[in-house]
Order: structure tokens, then C-alpha cells, then sequence
């Protein structure tokens, strides 16, 4: 039936409510659309190689000037792109506030430039006729305080990646983008990284390659440096803020080598020329653990070393960082995986990419000897109770919190046991372990995760490029290796709420989760900082000044009415200390009374009463039966 356009609006009309009409008179604007004229990257090479010389220098203000060489082809339009989603990081956490100082000159001449309205890490310019090359020139000035972001630069010290004191031509995949670089540090320093250099001093000419593995090639340099071969193709970097802190012992480094024998054994090949771990000790120098294909970065405590012990927690870093070359880095997801640094990141499949990384860490640690196995299995139940305790999954799935690069930036959540914050980790670590043993029950004992290891990971020997993957891939080697509903049951895990956290695995594979009052070694160890961990009991994680640091959702803590933030002065009327917390909670087993704290908050003080009387309460994983289980078995060095 045809209708009149008048009969047709006034119908329209009738139908809209009256309180979502815009009233008579009201200005009512339409959007102004905008034309994206940055050019999408093409899988063609760019003509010419781009030189970069950095000035690292500066080390007072952490100041880095940089000279730019970048050859162009014809004139006209052209976009320049500052790494904006940034590997390792799964999010866009480019620094593009830090860039300072840009010129841009052709043939002698200052050649102006334009920000994009929307995407502001991109510079447009018109290059004029004649133009063969430009020269940009301009400065990253790096955080010098943690509230501008990671600290790169010290007195003896410098973290340099090469994201952030580069610009790149749009258009094209970075690794079509050929490029050289030169950076200068303070004399008498050294530096190490992945990318082959030639030093001349303290000034280090790096081969030519190109932009994403450059991108991928990090420096670590520092006035005091040691080097340790681990086997003919990796090595041990590690700066510290002063010497005697590069005191390791043999038997140290003798661990860091089963580390490599280990890892290399259980995914049968090796995906890198070489590999540098870049370790800097030091509580000057921004924290960090990063992974690259050739090496990781990581930050550890400066007495990583020197008071072996006591840092028992620190030293799952390295073992995470190297699963990475094979998992994250060779095998990545297909939607994580992106031509350049512009292109978006979509991050499902990261409860494979670090959840998996983060199983395979702790394996790695107690195979290698670099942590026992003991303390492996208190890891573990801390990891286990945590889940067990928080709620979250009530109403967030695994998969979502695949989200949280984007969402938060790693920023720091008050509530992580009911928000969540990036669970695909210690979640998926759970997952993996019940994969594990899924694969030992079905299969009478003769299949384990590690002929998923080798299947999935240990294909294209000495192969480091990418070997992307999708969800069906996972499944498919599972299914090859054990025949199950692989796909079915990775789906429910990691989209089902309202179910409990995932620990079954352990039990399945022998070690069921268990509170007791007694602390266990690994925990002690973590509380020598003056930190003390409660969560268990009244939910509470504080910090040696009395700052509560975590508040468990639905604990006694939350129920008094505590909050991150809130600093304890005292607990029944006698000044806070860890002990003398602890002490409150086992005075309260035999006591009605609650554990009375007075807090403060900012410039208000207040009194909380904890009404919690089950007294201390750690977990840790108790073996169940007699004989050698799944888990032993997998711990077991190869």
C-alpha cells in the first residue's frame, strides 16, 4: 500500500514518545563527518631506508633527541604514525604526550605539519616538489616521576625502545620498512639487545632490518653491565645501579641455564637466532616484563641476587618473558596480530597468549630448579585461593577480561576481586592445568599439555616470524593429540559466570586446595617487604605503613565497611604493625568481640569493627593419595 509522505510523517510523528521529541525551537546540530586520509598499510616495500640517530645521553632529565632520515619516493600528501598500539601491551599505550620538538625539513627548508583531528599519533605534511628525503627532528622527554609513567632513564641507566624515539611512513606493513639505527649513550656505558650493533665507544650502530623488528629490538644499557652465555644462542644481560648487586653465584646462573635447557626441551624448538634477556636490577628504573620475539625485557628487585631467598616470587619473571618467544610472539592469535602500529588489536584469544605463558612460566621455574617445586605448589594455591575467594565470576567471563588492555591501560582498579582485571592470565593458567590433566585421564596417562607444547609451538625450527592462529586451531591440535570436545569445553570456560573459579584442575591432577593456619615458606618470603597478606581470612592485602592495598568484595574487611586506600592506625587500640594484625586474628578465634581497627581516610579518621573470628587461614595444596601424580609428573624436569 502507498502512502503520502504527509500521512507518512505524521504517522512517524505519533509514533515517537513525547519525551524523546526535540522541542520547537531547540537547536538540534547533525554530526560533522570526517574522511580518514591516512593511507592503509600495503603489503609493498618502501623505497628507501630510513635513518634514526638517538641521543640517549641525557640521562639527569631522561631526555632523548632524536634525528630523523626518511627517504621519500614522490611529493604530495604523506602521513608519519608514532607506534600507537604497541605489542606486549595489547592496547594503545604509544606515548605520544612525551614527543616534544617537532620539525620536519625538506631540502634545508622547515616543511609544516599537521596533527590528524582523530587519530593523534599521526603527522600529515605536504612534501613539496624535489623533496628526496626529510629530516625530522624532535625529542621524547620520558617520565622523570611514576605519575608521568614508567621512569626509562637514571643516572645509571637507560631502558630504550625504539617505538618511542621513531616515527614511521603510513601506507605500508612495518616489517616492509627498512631502517637503520644509531644510538649514543653516556661514555663508558655498555648496552645490549637483540639487533646486532657495531660500538664505536659508547655509540652503537645497529644492523640494518626493519621497522617491526626493530620496534622489536629494545636496548638495555648501563654504566654497570655483566654478561652471562646460558647456552651457544641465548644470554644473561643484567645492569644494576651499582656493581657489587652483579655479584651472582654459580649455582645462579647454572639455574638460568636448565631455564633454557628446559624450555627448549619441552617445546622442541627454538624460534630465534639469538636471544638476549635484558634484566636490570634496580629500584630506580621503572618496573617492566615485556616480551619480544629475540628478548625480553624485564625489571626485577636489585637484590635479585645478593639476598637469593628472599626473592623467590621475582624469579617466575624470566621464566614467563621466555615462553613468549614461542607463545605470543610465533604463535599469536590472528586477531592480535596487526600490519603496523595504527592498526586496532583485538585481544580473544590472550588466555592462550598469556594465560598459557603464564602456565608454562611456572613449569618452566620448578623444572629448571630456579624455583622449587614446593614453592612452585605455594604459588600455585596462592593463585588458586585467590579465584576461590572472589566473586567476580558471578557476572564477568574469562573471555571479557580479555578487554582490560583497552579498558584500563593497566591502570590500577579498586576492587580487581569483583571488577577483574586481566584474569585471563592466573584464570588461564587454571584452564591449562585442567587441560592438562583432562589429557592424562583421557588418555590413560600417555598425553599430557606437553604434546601440546610441542605440537603447537614446537613447529618451524629456527622460524621467527608469526604463525598466527584462531580458536579453531587450539582446539584442532587438542582434538589431534586427545580426541574430545576440545572446542566445547574451551568455549564454557571461558565464557561461563555464576560457575565456581576453575581449580579442579589440581585436584584432577592429584593436589587439592586447602586452608590451614600455618603460613607456608613461599608466603613468608613474599611478607619480607613489610606487606602483609590477610586475604584469605578478613580479605584484606596491607601495605607495611598500614595502607590496605587490596579489599577482597563480599570479605569481613568489605562487610566492616573497608576500602583500597584506607591506612590502618590501629587494631584494638595498640599501633598497627603486620604482627600485630595477625595477632588480632588469632586473638578473635577465641573472642566475640570484633577486630576493632582505626583507620583513616585522607584528613577522617573512623573506627571499623571486623567481625571475623575463623582465625588465620593460608591456602596451599595438599597431595591427595600416595605415588607420583599429573602434577608431579609435570613439574618434573625433562
Amino acid at each position: 500500500m502507498i502512502r503520502s509522505a504527509a500521512v507518512a510523517a505524521l504517522l512517524l510523528s505519533a509514533a515517537i514518545p513525547a519525551w524523546a521529541q526535540v522541542p520547537a525551537g531547540n537547536s538540534a546540530p547533525q554530526p560533522v563527518p570526517f574522511v580518514d586520509t591516512i593511507p592503509v598499510a600495503q603489503d609493498v616495500p618502501y623505497p628507501g631506508t630510513i635513518k634514526l640517530d638517538v641521543d640517549a645521553t641525557d640521562t639527569e632529565r631522561g631526555i632523548f633527541r632524536v634525528k630523523e632520515s626518511i627517504p621519500v619516493a614522490k611529493s604530495g600528501p604523506m602521513a608519519l604514525l608514532f607506534p600507537k598500539w604497541l605489542p606486549g601491551a595489547h592496547s594503545p599505550r604509544g606515548e605520544i604526550e612525551k614527543l616534544a620538538g617537532l620539525v620536519i625539513r625538506g631540502n634545508g627548508r622547515i616543511i609544516p605539519w599537521t596533527r590528524d583531528p582523530v587519530d593523534v599519533f599521526a603527522f600529515h605534511i605536504d612534501v613539496p616538489a624535489g623533496v628526496k628525503t626529510l629530516d625530522a627532528d624532535f625529542q621524547f622527554i620520558s617520565a622523570t616521576k611514576t605519575d608521568q609513567g614508567r621512569i626509562v632513564a637514571t643516572p645509571n641507566l637507560i631502558s630504550l625502545q625504539p617505538n618511542s624515539v621513531s616515527l614511521y611512513p603510513a601506507g605500508y606493513f612495518t616489517r616492509q620498512i627498512p631502517i637503520q639505527m644509531t644510538a649514543k649513550f653516556p661514555a663508558g656505558w655498555t648496552a645490549a639487545s637483540a639487533l646486532p650493533a657495531k660500538a664505536v665507544g659508547s655509540t652503537y650502530t645497529y644492523d640494518k632490518t626493519n621497522y617491526e623488528i626493530l620496534v622489536d629490538s629494545p636496548m638495555l644499557a648501563g654504566r654497570y653491565g655483566k654478561v652471562w652465555a646460558l647456552s651457544p644462542r641465548v644470554n644473561l644481560n643484567v645492569f644494576a645501579d651499582s656493581p657489587e648487586l652483579l655479584a651472582a653465584k654459580p649455582e645462579q646462573i647454572d639455574a638460568h641455564k636448565r631455564l633454557v635447557e628446559q624450555a627448549v626441551k619441552t617445546f622442541g624448538a627454538q624460534h630465534y637466532d639469538r636471544y638476549e634477556f635484558l634484566l636490570s636490577l634496580t629500584d630506580q628504573l621503572g618496573g617492566i616484563g615485556l616480551e619480544h620475539h629475540r628478548s625480553s625485557e624485564n625489571g626485577s628487585r636489585p637484590t635479585y641476587f645478593t639476598e637469593w631467598d628472599a626473592n623467590v616470587a621475582a624469579r617466575n619473571l624470566l621464566p614467563h618473558e621466555f615462553t613468549h618467544s614461542w607463545d605470543g610472539k610465533f604463535r599469536r592469535g590472528a586477531d592480535l596480530w596487526t600490519p603496523d602500529y595504527r592498526t586496532p588489536m583485538r585481544g580473544s584469544l590472550l588466555w592462550v597468549y598469556e594465560g598459557q605463558t603464564q602456565f608454562w612460566g611456572y613449569v618452566l621455574q620448578a623444572r629448571s630448579g630456579l624455583v622449587s617445586k614446593q614453592d612452585t605448589l605455594d604459588a600455585y594455591a596462592g593463585i588458586a585461593g585467590s579465584y576461590d575467594l572472589a566473586p567476580a565470576r558471578q557476572w564477568r567471563s574469562l573471555v571479557d577480561t580479555t578487554n582490560d588492555p583497552v579498558i584500563s591501560s593497566r591502570r590500577p582498579k579498586g576492587w580487581t576481586s569483583w571488577q577483574r582485571s586481566e584474569d585471563y592470565y592466573n584464570e588461564g593458567l587454571m584452564v591449562w592445568m585442567e587441560v592438562d590433566a583432562m589429557l592424562r585421564q583421557q588418555s590413560g596417562g600417555t598425553r599430557s599439555i606437553d604434546d601440546f607444547a610441542k605440537a603447537f609451538f614446537g613447529v618451524r625450527d629456527g622460524d621467527w616470524g608469526e604463525l598466527t592462529y584462531t580458536f579453531d586451531d587450539v582446539a584442532a591440535t587438542l582434538n589431534a593429540i586427545q580426541p574430545y570436545d576440545w572446542a566445547g569445553f574451551l568455549k564454557k570456560r571461558t565464557t561461563e559466570t555464576g560457575q565456581p573459579a576453575p581449580v579442579n584442575g589440581f585436584a584432577m591432577n592429584g593436589y587439592k586446595l586447602v586452608y590451614t593456619p600455618e603460613i607456608t615458606k613461599y608466603f613468608s618470603s613474599a611478607e619480607k617487604s613489610g606487606t602483609i597478606n590477610v586475604t584469605y581470612s578478613v580479605g584484606l592485602s596491607i601495605a607495611k605503613d598500614g595502607e590496605a592495598t587490596a579489599v577482597i568484595w563480599d570479605s569481613p574487611a568489605f562487610k566492616a565497611g573497608m576500602d583500597v586506600g584506607t591506612v590502618i592506625q590501629a587494631v584494638n587500640g595498640v599501633a598497627y604493625s603486620g604482627d600485630v594484625m595477625k595477632a588480632a586474628i588469632v586473638a578473635a578465634q577465641s573472642s566475640k568481640e570484633p577486630i576493632r581497627l582505626l583507620v583513616k581516610n585522607g584528613p577522617r579518621f573512623r573506627e571499623v569493627a571486623i567481625d571475623y573470628h575463623g582465625g588465620p587461614r593460608y591456602p596451599r595444596l595438599q597431595k591427595t593419595g600416595t605415588g607420583e601424580t599429573g602434577l608431579d609428573r609435570l613439574l618434573a624436569p625433562r
